[in-house]
């Protein structure tokens, strides 16, 4: 009795995430009803497959079918039975059997193997989580637009190396993960068509005692169940499949971890060109009233930190032991849910802040002129080499040029007009000419109409399947 009790306190806690992280929509996709409720879907389709392909008594898939729900199957009733069979899926069946007519009893998971409704239903839930995903992917996208349209015609400072580098429009910012998360929707799209797949061949993947007609079964079933049917198995969907959609969780919180990162940095004390959105009675700091951290943010990076971790476990499951073995069981019940739950919590911090960001257009303006006019540089290096000064000559001209407004604390463009070289080429008209942000935004909008451009294309494709 102490062992049946304790197997069943084991199942209670059915999801690794706390239940801080994720949304409700994202967590029931893995809750145990859930994950109950799939199993009897699979194996209600595949006996009406096997009853339309005449393996199996049609009176018999039709009370299979009607009773391989949740209104007669109860989580309760499965995990009792398994406190004594110690097997998940034979208890499965036994409670399907136990309501079940006398006719339909023999029929109950003809056929079928454990992984045959396991990684199936794993099949439906992934196909549930990546509807969400795509869902929220393409409204973030979506706001990421409109902020790169708000600010095309802003100039920044865009920075290599933490350092000042030359002008950027701040929408082009925007664009950049707009682009990124084109190419995300697209593998999303793509990946469905590997990962979402039927599996019914039984034991050794041979169709077992279906014998040639255990494909069209397959093929029949995953129709049902808006699956594709699966080419070839062993006992098990190969795990190169379940790596990839891992793979993909890293990649979209390492993309969304990305947009956090630079939301940071521009939120610092120093820069503070933007920040996240902050409540009226939020508080940042226990200690210090004044702080407004970009918490939300660091949520994003702290949790892509451990989805990045991942794809190296989903990795190891993909070499198993001849047909199968359970090696990967165990830790794919933690890293399936955890990704989807923790990504799902990620992009729907991502989409709060991108929604609610605070642009402080003032400091843009003002951190342009931080270095009194040195980001200019590489437009004072072009208008050097329109005259026929060779680049390494002008380059270090500009350089000795910027080292005295430095050490002087003056305007770049008082230090190039006072160097003999340099006002001998440039007048004075013609330096202050080239102090002007709003000359440099070059390909920006084009940029900007080009990544939105194919992303209403994806979003058009995307509502047409619908």
């Amino acid at each position: 009795m102490l062992l049946k009790r304790s197997l069943m306190a084991s199942y209670r806690s059915t999801l690794p995430v706390p239940e801080r992280y994720g949304s409700k929509e994202m967590r029931d996709v893995f809750e145990e009803e859930s994950y109950l409720k799939y199993q009897l879907m699979v194996e209600a389709a595949v006996a009406e497959a096997q009853a339309e392909i005449g393996l199996i008594p049609k009176n018999a898939a039709k009370e299979i079918a009607s009773k391989a729900n949740l209104e007669h199957i109860t989580i309760e009733r499965w995990r009792e039975i398994e406190a004594t069979t110690q097997h998940e899926t034979a208890s499965l069946v036994e409670a399907i059997v136990e309501v079940c007519n006398d006719e339909a009893k023999p029929w109950v998971h003809y056929s079928l193997t454990s992984n045959d409704v396991l990684d199936t239903s794993l099949s439906l839930q992934l196909k549930q989580a990546l509807e969400i995903i795509e869902r929220k992917m393409i409204y973030l996208t979506e706001v990421l637009c409109d902020k790169a349209l708000d600010y095309q015609d802003l100039p920044a400072v865009g920075r290599t190396h933490g350092q000042h580098a030359s002008i950027i429009s701040f929408g082009l910012k925007f664009a950049v993960w707009i682009s990124e998360m084109n190419r995300n929707i697209l593998r999303l799209q793509q990946l469905k068509d590997r990962a979402l797949v039927c599996k019914t061949l039984g034991a050794v993947g041979t169709g077992s005692v279906m014998g040639e007609k255990a494909l069209d079964v397959q093929v029949l079933a995953a129709k049902k169940l808006g699956l594709k049917s699966l080419d070839a198995a062993t006992q098990v969907v190969p795990r190169d499949i379940l790596a990839e959609v891992i793979f993909f969780t890293a990649l979209l919180a390492s993309t969304l971890d990305k947009m956090a990162k630079e939301i940071r940095n521009l939120q610092r004390t120093e820069i503070k060109e933007v920040e996240e959105p902050f409540a009226t009675n939020q508080i940042g700091s226990s200690a210090v009233p004044i702080k407004r951290n970009p918490i939300k943010c660091e949520r994003v990076s702290s949790l892509a930190k451990y989805i990045r971790a991942l794809p190296n476990v989903a990795l190891y499951n993909i070499p198993l032991w001849h047909e199968r073995d359970l090696s990967n069981s165990a830790n794919e019940r933690i890293i399936v849910p955890s990704a989807f739950i923790l990504l799902d919590e990620c992009i729907n911090l991502m989409m709060d802040v991108m929604k609610g960001l605070v642009v402080r257009t003032d400091r843009i303006k003002a951190n342009i002129d931080l270095t009194q006019g040195q980001i200019y540089s590489e437009f004072v290096l072009d208008a050097l080499l329109r005259k026929g000064l060779s680049r390494s000559k002008a380059h270090r001209l500009l350089r000795k040029s910027a080292s005295e407004a430095s050490n002087r604390n003056i305007p770049y463009s008082e230090a190039i007009l006072k160097d003999e070289e340099l006002s001998a080429l440039l007048k004075k008209d013609e330096v202050m000419s080239l102090f002007d942000p709003k000359k440099y935004l070059s390909s920006s909008k084009m940029i900007i109409a080009n990544v939105i451009e194919q992303f209403q294309k994806i979003r058009t494709a995307w509502l047409m399947k619908k």
